[in-house]
């Protein structure tokens, strides 16, 4: 894909995926521009695929945008894909071509946390991999009218102009003291604060070094997934804190969108290990006293456990995260507990998901 192509991009995008838009958005293509263009990391050899008819106009793309892995030891440029589109017969076409070039055997590493289910099975028969545990959310209910009613107002906008939010209050007020169990009980002695991004970085570094393939999260590559994902603003305010034992020894660290007194999306969780437990309890604390209504996060194999401790808490199938890669150790860590990925090293805070 070409600076030039991202007129006709963002048209067909939102002729494939909104399909009740009656014209496309005057900022989309200038926002695929920043995502699959502007990153420290982008080289045309690990960015977008667009294929062309016989009359040369665009009729199947596959977006990406790369972000850096430490695979075993070794630097990885990932391909993160992030739209799957094609339109009319030809762009069938188009499309089975674009997936045969990104089959396993020609991949060095490209995933997604969000896959139909039919490009799901173009992915396992291109020799990939669908990842159960990663393709669910976990969704975590602290005040129960008032996460009702911010459901209802993304899903019918004339709600958001309807003073309801003291009604939600009252009866939350209610249910709280019926039902104590919504609220969220941290360990004795566990503590939080906020800290800075660079702060999370420095200690996410140190706790990633459990997992055999991770992100790198270099300066620059970091500094532009933070500036890519503010600008999502639908989310609330990206925000992180460090979690300290009773013993006052940093054990854990989280990052966040947050919304005032609606829904938290928690990007990225890390902690040393046999932590999880005490990690995981204190997130859900934090963002109740900091008085979300409810919170929301992908699901993680190394804190599985942790998370089904919880109660009025769901998981939620929304995507499928797949992988394709052709490096047998690679493959071996997606599969046991050697991996990690999602959060900002995924699309998860990309407008695309949420607006446009």
């Amino acid at each position: 894909m070409e600076r030039s192509d991202l007129p006709a991009i963002a048209d067909l995008f939102t002729r494939t995926f909104r399909k009740n838009n009656q014209a496309t958005d005057s900022q989309l293509a200038g926002y695929l521009e920043t995502v699959f263009f502007s990153s420290p990391l982008y080289t045309p050899d690990v960015g977008s695929l667009v294929h062309l008819n016989e009359t040369s106009t665009i009729d199947s793309a596959i977006l990406a945008m790369p972000v850096e892995f430490i695979v075993h030891g070794r630097p990885v440029t990932a391909r993160v894909l992030c739209a799957f589109m094609a339109e009319g017969k030809s762009g069938a076409a188009g499309a089975a071509r674009l997936a045969r070039m990104l089959r396993a055997a020609r991949q060095d590493f490209c995933f997604t946390d969000n896959a139909s289910p039919v490009s799901a099975d173009h992915w396992v028969a291109g020799g990939g991999l669908v990842l159960p545990v990663q393709s669910l959310e976990w969704h975590r209910t602290f005040r129960p009218a008032a996460a009702a009613l911010d459901m209802a107002r993304r899903r019918v906008k004339l709600l958001a102009k309807l003073p309801l939010q003291g009604l939600a209050r009252i009866a939350d007020r209610f249910v709280r003291r019926s039902r104590t169990s919504f609220a969220a009980a941290p360990q004795d002695g566990v503590t939080s604060t906020p800290i800075s991004l660079p702060q999370l970085m420095e200690q996410a570094q140190v706790m990633m070094e459990r997992f055999s393939v991770h992100p790198v999260f270099s300066k620059p590559e970091f500094d532009w997934l933070v500036a890519a994902a503010k600008l999502n603003t639908s989310l609330g305010e990206l925000q992180c804190r460090s979690i300290t034992d009773a013993q006052g020894k940093i054990i854990g660290c989280y990052l966040y969108f947050g919304a005032d007194g609606r829904n938290a999306v928690v990007m990225n969780v890390f902690c040393h290990e046999r932590q999880e437990a005490l990690v995981v309890a204190q997130i859900f604390a934090d963002l109740d006293n900091l008085g979300y209504a409810s919170a929301q996060g992908m699901a993680q194999p190394f804190l599985t456990q942790a998370v089904l401790r919880q109660r009025h808490l769901v998981h939620k199938h929304t995507g499928y995260f797949c992988l394709v890669t052709r490096h047998a150790d690679l493959k071996e860590a997606a599969i046991g507990d050697g991996f990690y990925a999602g959060g900002l090293a995924s699309e998860s805070w990309s407008r695309l998901l949420h607006d446009f």
